[in-house]
């Protein structure tokens, strides 16, 4: 088979694999939940095997002291959680108009006097006729209350969500099983399907894209895990009401590059200035502790934990979680910088090979002789 046409082949084999995805997506995420584990559960049950376990006793004991644990984390943390989420989404129209008030009350100045700056600089008011400064704000909280409001009663009420939660927590241990059970008959019946003159190569590649995604999932779920309490245990300490809450949900969605960050300034931001108005010192502590969250996130632990394994720079880290989620959603999201990783090594090797070809190298100068 000619070049061209092995292209044409693999890239109508990744166009049918793409479509496959996007009318799937609905029911992918307790499949990839489960392929996740396996793979992150894999060195262990890799390790048990060396310590003269079989192969089916050692997923069986990873399962069961992964699900005994889960069980225990959840026996402790839901019942808090349960009653936090069911009050917060009691008090959340009483809270975002309580917001909406204060910046209406504030935003307006703050918006004039932004107004009068940019009169100053530009010798005209850019924002004339196109800016209501007394609207703008509250029409902003307005949307977003509405939208919060949107999603959290489709999260309680909504079939489909609870559908898809009972799945994730059945399926997800099933296909678990069988994935940790499988994973190295799986890899080696894969390995013997590659042409022997490519096996080297892909070998490379296929390691390559190993360590950027264990080093990706590990980090990052390390990672959750400590800015899921920290956050939760700080804003609690500190009297921000549902800190608990906000915090486990901005661990979870940290998962997801800045979006979990990014969750967790607005709501802790929102719920201390309706609690403390007119006293800025709660939003004040709020903002500490997202500050020194996001310190040790971008200081200390995620060079630590995560490094350079992605390899992305963080502008293509944001296309692919916009170009993700539109495609897929929610799924979209969470696979999305761990594609873009395993896609960036594919394309650097194809680079490398585009650079080394007859094509690329043909007709260059020669090159000068060192002195």
């Amino acid at each position: 088979m000619t070049l061209a046409r092995q292209t044409l082949a693999w890239g109508a084999a990744a166009a049918t694999a793409v479509a496959a995805l996007y009318l799937l997506s609905g029911v992918l995420l307790p499949f990839l939940a489960a392929l996740a584990l396996g793979y992150l559960l894999d060195p262990v049950a890799d390790r048990l095997e060396r310590m003269g376990m079989s192969r089916l006793l050692a997923t069986l004991t990873i399962l069961l002291v992964f699900t005994a644990a889960a069980i225990v984390v959840a026996a402790l943390v839901a019942p808090v959680l349960v009653r936090q989420f069911a009050s917060f989404v009691s008090a959340f129209p009483d809270l975002a108009a309580k917001a909406q008030q204060v910046l209406i009350d504030k935003g307006g100045d703050w918006l004039r006097a932004l107004e009068i700056n940019l009169t100053n600089i530009f010798g005209f008011d850019p924002l004339a006729g196109n800016v209501d400064a007394q609207n703008v704000v509250p029409d902003m909280m307005k949307t977003a209350s509405q939208w919060l409001l949107g999603v959290m009663k489709s999260v309680l009420s909504g079939g489909a969500a609870i559908l898809n939660l009972a799945s994730l927590l059945v399926v997800t241990p099933v296909v678990a099983f069988y994935i940790l059970l499988d994973w190295d008959r799986m890899v080696e019946r894969i390995d013997a399907n590659i042409p022997p003159r490519d096996r080297a190569k892909v070998r490379a590649i296929a390691a390559e894209i190993d360590r950027a995604m264990a080093g990706f999932l590990r980090g990052q779920s390390l990672l959750c895990l400590f800015l899921g309490l920290w956050y939760g245990i700080g804003l609690s300490l500190i009297g921000v009401n549902y800190g608990f809450l906000i915090g486990v949900i901005g661990g979870v969605l940290s998962f997801i590059p800045y979006v979990g960050s990014l969750t967790v300034l607005v709501l802790s931001l929102i719920v201390a200035i309706a609690q403390s108005w007119p006293s800025l010192a709660l939003p004040a502590m709020a903002l500490g502790v997202f500050a020194v969250g996001q310190f040790l996130e971008g200081n200390i632990l995620s060079p630590r934990l995560v490094g350079e394994s992605v390899g992305l720079h963080p502008v293509w880290v944001m296309f692919a979680l916009m170009a993700g989620g539109a495609l897929f959603g929610f799924v979209g999201l969470l696979v999305a910088v761990p594609v873009a990783a395993a896609l960036g090594v594919l394309i650097r090797h194809a680079l490398d090979a585009y650079r080394s070809s007859a094509f690329f190298t043909s007709g260059a100068p020669p090159r000068e002789p060192m002195a």
